[in-house]
């Protein structure tokens, strides 16, 4: 017995059927293939942001060579000599290259040092640091740098006692409400938190100004500070010395640096500062602090990262921080 013959309709159904079904599958296929491929190229991506951070990392192991070749030389003075202050090393890796440049960094002024330690808080005022900090803006045609420099202090200090609306008080009725930080600051780009720092104020001072991991009062190695940093020199003599005179007292810097620091002292735009000035102890003739800032170009990706070392008297060189990122 034969089976009826199907109508056409019919056929024409099971086609349709069969192309949906085609039709259907490939749609799968096509997205499982886009998965496969975005899957392989996030591995990829992933792998090479991996590998370029290992690259940065050797930078990092090339700072230190070049940082241990500096101390080496002289443990006792740190100058220019070379030309290695913030010039670039540039270093081909397989599919790229690495771009380190090792800085001083001391040559500028330390907004930390607006506070000290002890007296029963953890942070408390320093009243030399804040004078220090208001001659530095005022130097660089800042206003109201005295009203600037103690909202910091008030800031990083660790009570709640201050002017009216430098303290939680005044930040908690902000747009945004937000406390103080009672503590020192880890980067520059926190002081924009503070009120009263404005952007144009803040690109102004920054080439100026850095948080070191301490809060001492700003070690600053005259035989490395910029020319075009002198106010940074007037500042530390809280106006005393005059950005112009700064300058002049830098332009007089011997070739290979002052070997002496009472030949830097004896120079005439020192004659009126008292022979015990508590700034003569922040002038050293050796670098505390160095900075690396890397930048590593490979598979199309770009890592940068940010560090700085601390090398104390004791000869030994330390990360003190490091950020993956532009130090802003």
């Amino acid at each position: 017995m034969t089976a009826p013959a199907a109508k056409p309709h019919e056929k024409g159904v099971a086609l349709l059927t069969v192309l949906l079904l085609v039709a259907v599958m490939a749609a799968i296929a096509v997205g499982v293939l886009d998965d496969i491929r975005f899957g392989i190229r996030r591995t990829f991506n992933a792998a090479a942001a991996t590998q370029g951070q290992y690259f940065a990392l050797g930078a990092e192991e090339l700072a230190r060579s070049r940082i241990r070749r500096l101390l080496e030389r002289d443990p006792a003075r740190t100058s220019l000599e070379g030309g290695w202050n913030g010039r670039p090393i540039v270093f081909p890796v397989d599919g790229g290259q690495i771009t380190a440049r090792v800085s001083d960094g001391t040559g500028c002024f330390n907004l930390n040092s607006v506070v000290t330690t002890g007296g029963g808080e953890p942070f408390v005022r320093r009243e030399q640091g804040v004078r220090q900090f208001a001659a530095l803006l005022t130097g660089l045609g800042v206003d109201g740098g005295e009203s600037l420099a103690s909202g910091l202090a008030e800031w990083i200090d660790s009570n709640d006692v201050g002017a009216p609306g430098t303290e939680d008080d005044g930040y908690l009725r902000d747009a945004l409400p937000h406390r103080t930080a009672a503590a020192p600051l880890a980067e520059v780009s926190e002081l924009r938190a503070v009120h009263g720092f404005t952007a144009p104020i803040y690109a102004a001072i920054r080439p100026y100004v850095c948080a070191l991991p301490t809060t001492d009062l700003s070690p600053v190695n005259i035989n490395t500070l910029p020319f075009d940093r002198a106010v940074v020199l007037s500042a530390l003599t809280e106006g005393a010395v005059s950005p112009g005179a700064a300058r002049s007292v830098l332009a007089s810097r011997p070739t290979d640096g002052w070997r002496d620091i009472a030949a830097f002292w004896s120079n005439p735009a020192f004659a009126g500062m008292a022979a015990d000035a508590p700034v003569r102890n922040q002038i050293t003739l050796r670098s505390r602090y160095f900075t690396l800032q890397a930048e590593v170009a490979f598979a199309d990706g770009q890592v940068t990262l940010s560090s700085l070392f601390e090398t104390p008297p004791s000869g030994d060189i330390r990360l003190a921080a490091r950020r993956w990122t532009h130090d802003e």
